[in-house]
């Protein structure tokens, strides 16, 4: 007979771990799966180049300076229109080796305009470094690196930087969610990748 009660715990016990959702519980694992998962996670990160007349500082940039120092593009001095001004100003244009590099990442019918985008990296979700919960909301702290998508990629973003960025939580009827862009008094997840700061 002693053993009836411990049956009818057991069944009880396996009644309510039947009920509960994985999401009811906010782990690492479950806080990576839904960030690596988003629509803001996922979106590759754009490069825009402008060719033709440019402003001194857009030409200074750290990404055209790569671009130049790597030989796809050439510059040479140009008159500034109003809207450029003050001086100098900077006719951009592809080299042989940058048409070769851009050809192929130009959405077709973009290769004659003078801006065009392409895909050049992803994130890559590193570690999730810490968890505060406070109630029904919690404040998961991440870590992420870029990946490039291509040539442009690995020239303009290095898998080696990481960065540290913090995701808000809300614990709902169905079970934890990531607070994307919606406004919310706590930085939505497209805002904390914007503002991501270097971890090293």
């Amino acid at each position: 007979m002693p053993k009836r009660p411990n049956l009818v715990f057991l069944i009880t016990f396996s009644l309510l771990l039947s009920a509960c959702s994985p999401r009811d519980f906010l782990t690492r694992r479950l806080a990576a799966d839904l960030i690596a998962a988003s629509e803001t996670f996922r979106a590759p990160r754009q490069f825009q180049l402008v060719t033709g007349v440019i402003a001194n500082k857009d030409y200074l940039s750290p990404d055209y300076l790569v671009l130049q120092h790597r030989g796809w593009i050439s510059a040479t001095t140009a008159r500034c229109p109003a809207v450029l001004a003050p001086p100098p100003c900077w006719d951009i244009t592809l080299t042989p080796s940058g048409v070769d590099t851009f050809q192929s990442l130009i959405a077709p019918g973009d290769a004659e305009k003078p801006v065009f985008t392409i895909p050049a990296a992803r994130r890559e979700l590193v570690a999730i470094t810490g968890i505060a919960k406070q109630g029904n909301v919690a404040d998961v702290e991440f870590t992420w690196r870029w990946i490039p998508l291509n040539e442009v990629g690995a020239l303009l973003y290095h898998g080696d930087s990481q960065y540290r960025s913090t995701a808000m939580f809300r614990d709902y009827d169905d079970g934890w969610r990531l607070i994307e862009g919606a406004p919310h008094p706590a930085q939505p997840l497209d805002e904390a990748l914007k503002n991501a700061e270097p971890t090293q």
